[in-house]
């Protein structure tokens, strides 16, 4: 898929979530639950948010058991994120040199359990070292692929690729031009980016993992190219250009245990 740029971002109003009437402008870092004891922390640096709208019904089959879609006015999400992962440290160790920092673009929906927890489900994550790449997919049963992989940046301008390993036919190529700073981020932005979990399924049972991190320092972007066929071998294909496109530089962040998930 190739688009040009010049996709702006929606105004969406009224309740995200099947489970409650938790709003996404509600969701706050002081409304999550803490992670006490993180498990892991590390840096979420330079990211691009580019999103499309999806339909319900369609992404609900996609999502781990005991979870649906989460939706803001009946429309749910898939979301391809790029950005530069740092700074890695396990169980409160030191940071751990080199296998710690790498790119990373993943293949996201939106999802929401029966205890109201809101979270991602991700179709794949491509990211740059192997080492994490085999540990994700053993202990989190998280889709990681091994990619060639780069980020670059001309001053506004940020380029993240992807190559998948072998073959190299699966590929991402995107370029955004990071704006003004976002003082008030709308529904539909903030929907899009405040998430503080993640739904995956593994061991027969499907699993939240929280994190922590402070609210998102979010920018306009105008994405300036966009190749990709990531999204088409996670078998959702989008139409068109984003109806959002956004930029980070991004914050810290923080994992805790796993909790499971009821069917």
């Amino acid at each position: 898929m190739r688009v040009p740029a010049g996709a702006q971002s929606d105004t969406h109003r009224g309740n995200p979530g099947n489970f409650g009437p938790v709003r996404p402008e509600d969701i706050t870092p002081e409304t999550v639950r803490p992670v006490r004891r993180p498990t892991m922390t590390q840096r979420w640096a330079d990211l691009a948010f580019l999103h499309w709208p999806a339909d319900p019904d369609v992404i609900g089959r996609r999502l781990p058991a005991g979870t649906v879609p989460d939706v803001l006015d009946g429309v749910t999400y898939v979301g391809l994120i790029a950005f530069r992962m740092a700074d890695t440290a396990l169980l409160g160790g030191p940071r751990v040199p080199y296998l710690g920092t790498f790119c990373e673009t993943n293949v996201r929906l939106y999802s929401v359990d029966g205890a109201g927890r809101r979270g991602v489900v991700f179709l794949s994550l491509d990211a740059e070292r192997l080492v994490p790449v085999l540990l994700g997919r053993a202990a989190l049963r998280l889709p990681y692929m091994w990619s060639r992989m780069r980020l670059t940046r001309d001053g506004d301008v940020l380029t993240y690729t992807a190559r998948r390993r072998p073959g190299r036919t699966v590929r991402s190529r995107l370029r955004i031009r990071a704006g003004r700073p976002i003082p008030d981020p709308t529904p539909l932005e903030h929907f899009l980016t405040a998430r503080w979990g993640l739904h995956t399924r593994g061991w027969g049972r499907t699993l939240h993992l929280p994190n922590e991190h402070p609210s998102w320092p979010l920018q306009r972007a105008e994405l300036i190219d966009l190749d990709d066929t990531l999204l088409a071998a996670a078998g959702l294909p989008p139409g068109g250009a984003p109806v959002s496109v956004l930029y980070s530089p991004g914050v810290p962040a923080a994992f805790g245990n796993p909790d499971m998930v009821r069917n």
